[in-house]
């Protein structure tokens, strides 16, 4: 599982070598950067709680549904990137890459700072249609409004550490962002406990580590372009490539609505969820935060095996891809035991890490049926999703965008909310069940082959 080029190439040759060692070597990594984040945001949660109770929970919980949404552009997009960069290397393209990251970088850049302008001007209604309950709307503006103003940021590290991801190099992005989840938490209690900024000051310690995540971060790479085997000329940096623009929005589309999707249909549970009072809106974020965790690791494996499956679909090595989907579903569905088993012993210990209210935790403890079902779900999705990703192909990605994202979220969480009269508990069932969607696309895409067809 070795490099290319000399002894100081940092790029990772996906297409030979033990699969299961090059997965876990690669997708560690990526897991604890994931996880970092995921923990840096739980201490937004868990100061603001303490500090502010249930109100300040809410707040964080709707802003940052909100600021989520707003990712999914950089989220879509930099996966396109990051498969269309591994194809190039495995089909010996490396001359190409430079002016792609050029041309993926300023495309997302000028979305970012658009989609800011335009969010600033329309954050009381997003609020407004969340159902922001009235005791946390002011706390909930303070957040979005800083998380907001840091849009920039979030594209920002979503480009470079897609650049990295697509070379096969996950150990920097962790370093970075482990750097960042330090400073995040001493801002958090200077702003939150020291200085008495509430929500916003935990908002505005999140996107300053975000910025020192992404202006690093180029800046390393910028710097260690020989180990990349990158030139990142200025003219390529400047300038935005036609055909290569057209191959990125034709991957990214599909996978940014997908994205776009999940989080549409999520909103639409949440805001529904808010509607039931103040302590079940305050438990849907402690909620939001455990399904994290199981979806992190989820992701940090689909992650990894996008790369490899790019890398190897560009190589035409189709059998190693089938290793790399075996891989990921015996490693996640083991994490996911582990943590069902947690759950289950111990669940008022883990729900005090957030709140100290009865009420908050008894909400939970209901809860925890449907919590077991987004862990597996989250664990079955995983490697469908990296084949999917992997293989390039934007018309399946586009078809589990609509059956996940809409359809099944949305059409399962009104059946049995609604219909079946479950309110909060049925929207949260309906929304664990639609996340097996990507499962049963995922068989019968493999089973067809078309994954074989290489798009770059």
């Amino acid at each position: 599982m070795g490099s290319r080029s000399d002894g100081k190439s940092n790029i990772r040759d996906f297409t030979t070598g033990n699969v299961p060692r090059q997965l876990v070597s690669f997708a560690t990594p990526l897991f604890l950067s994931s996880l970092l984040q995921i923990v840096y945001n739980m201490v937004d949660m868990i100061i603001v709680g303490q500090k502010l109770g249930k109100v300040g929970l809410s707040a964080v919980s709707v802003g940052g549904d909100v600021t989520g949404f707003l990712t999914f552009i950089a989220m879509g997009f930099s996966s396109a990137g990051q498969v269309i960069i591994s194809q190039y290397l495995g089909s010996g393209q490396k001359e190409k890459i430079s002016r792609f990251i050029g041309t993926m970088f300023n495309f997302l850049i000028g979305i970012a700072v658009c989609l800011s302008v335009i969010c600033m001007l329309l954050r009381s209604q997003m609020l407004n249609i969340m159902n922001t309950p009235p005791e946390a709307y002011q706390e909930a503006m303070n957040y979005s409004t800083v998380c907001i103003a840091g849009l920039l940021f979030i594209y920002g590290y979503n480009i470079v550490s897609a650049v990295l991801r697509g070379m096969g190099d996950s150990i920097r992005p962790f370093i970075f962002i482990g750097i960042a989840a330090v400073g995040n938490v001493i801002l958090d209690v200077l702003f939150v406990l020291i200085l008495g900024m509430g929500s916003g000051g935990a908002a505005l310690a999140t996107v300053m580590s975000q910025a020192f995540s992404f202006i690093s971060c180029a800046i390393y790479i910028f710097r260690n372009k020989h180990r990349y085997e990158l030139t990142l000329r200025r003219d390529e940096l400047a300038a935005i490539d036609r055909n290569m623009l057209s191959s990125l929005v034709k991957l990214g589309l599909p996978m940014a609505i997908k994205f776009a999707s999940v989080m549409t249909s999520k909103l639409f549970v949440n805001a529904f969820v808010n509607s039931y009072g103040v302590a079940v809106s305050a438990f849907s974020g402690i909620a939001h935060k455990m399904g994290s965790i199981t979806n992190l690791m989820s992701n940090a494996f689909n992650t990894a095996g996008s790369s490899m499956v790019g890398q190897n679909i560009g190589a035409g090595r189709y059998e190693r891809v089938g290793k790399v989907m075996k891989s990921i579903f015996a490693i996640t569905v083991s994490i996911d035991t582990m943590l069902t088993l947690l759950l289950i012993l111990f669940p008022e210990q883990i729900y005090g890490l957030f709140t100290s209210e009865a009420d908050v935790i008894a909400i939970g403890i209901k809860y925890i049926p449907i919590a077991i079902l987004t862990f597996y779900s989250s664990a079955a999705r995983s490697g469908m999703n990296a084949l999917i990703n992997g293989s390039g192909n934007y018309k399946v990605n586009f078809a589990t965008a609509i059956l996940d994202g809409i359809v099944n979220r949305i059409g399962l969480a009104l059946l049995f909310g609604l219909a079946m009269g479950m309110e909060a508990y049925g929207f949260w069932l309906g929304d664990a069940l639609a996340g097996f969607t990507p499962f049963f696309i995922g068989i019968v895409f493999y089973y067809s082959g078309k994954w074989k067809q290489r798009s770059v």
